[in-house]
């Protein structure tokens, strides 16, 4: 797959309606209700914690969230560091230099072995402080099943194999999102857009489709010269902090920043998602929860399946 690396960028919100193959199995809502008790406060406490030192970590832990399950299932095989027997996807091409959040998973997970050890999944409390990072920046809340447990293998290949590229054409795109869903909130690296900026299609000039003002603004953050690559934009300038609908009416007036973004006004289908969302937020927070609950869900292990780590970045 040809991907550059050293990105930070979120995806669109584009295939609620496609997302399936969810399995609850084991799962339960109330599975450590009496084993651990104080799990759902500990993570709260800890995701909020973390975003009051970093306005960018709500964007970082859903999409490190994301990441994991769409590699194999939710299995938090993402937060698993190389060891001599396998190399892991922390260092995959969508994953290095750019993924975050690893240190804020470290901490709730080193507080929950205190007060229940050995007993709740990294899966768990990954799949939980993404959705209380989107809550606590006015975002939607969903009920989430617990009961996962954590892989112990990851793969490098299956992780630049299946994560997508914003360089990709939208079929592409949209064909890896079937079954498995997206996000949005954060910012992008500016290697991932700058040829919009300055060399568009080997034309020598910008993205006609590219908001003129938007140009301008980027241009300025990310001057034509290779030092610039690593420089951050975000993707809603509007309300960057916040998890909201702008980044619809953004595409809708062609202020996208990411190619695989705008594209999306491109195809009838996906348009018209763009179109109402950007309309009524209340149905994007809605849709949005409904695709959370059934990613979360994917390619699950429950049972006597994987382990339950002590420490996140190590297989027992």
């Amino acid at each position: 797959m040809n991907m550059k690396s050293h990105m930070f960028l979120t995806y669109p919100l584009i295939c609620f309606l496609f997302l399936s193959s969810f399995v609850y199995g084991q799962l339960d809502y109330k599975y450590y209700d009496t084993t651990c008790p104080s799990l759902i406060k500990i993570v709260r406490n800890g995701v909020w914690s973390a975003i009051s030192n970093d306005t960018r970590m709500p964007a970082s832990l859903l999409r490190l969230h994301f990441h994991d399950c769409f590699v194999n299932g939710c299995d938090g095989s993402i937060l698993l560091d190389d060891t001599s027997t396998f190399t892991g996807e922390k260092n995959a091409f969508p994953n290095r230099n750019s993924a975050r959040g690893y240190e804020v998973i470290d901490a709730i997970k080193a507080n929950v072995e205190k007060a229940c050890p050995s007993t709740v999944s990294c899966t768990d409390i990954l799949t939980l402080a993404a959705r209380e990072a989107i809550y606590l920046t006015r975002g939607p809340f969903w009920s989430v099943c617990l009961g996962r447990r954590d892989s112990l293998t990851a793969s490098q290949n299956a992780a630049n194999d299946q994560l997508p590229s914003p360089f990709e054409p939208l079929v592409n795109i949209t064909a890896k999102f079937v079954s498995k869903g997206a996000h949005t909130l954060g910012f992008a690296q500016c290697s991932t857009f700058k040829r919009r900026l300055f060399d568009f299609d080997g034309s020598g000039n910008p993205d006609p489709t590219l908001d003129s003002s938007l140009l301008g603004s980027l241009r300025s953050v990310c001057p034509n010269q290779k030092d610039s690559d690593s420089n951050l934009a975000p993707l809603d300038a509007v309300t960057i902090n916040r998890f909201d609908n702008v980044y619809f009416k953004n595409l809708m007036n062609n202020s996208g920043l990411l190619e695989s973004d705008q594209a999306l006004m491109n195809d009838n289908t996906t348009a018209a998602l763009v179109s109402n969302f950007s309309k009524y937020p209340y149905l994007f927070s809605k849709e949005f929860a409904a695709s959370m609950v059934k990613l979360i869900n994917i390619g699950v292990l429950t049972g006597q399946n994987g382990e339950i780590r002590k420490n996140c970045r190590v297989v027992n």
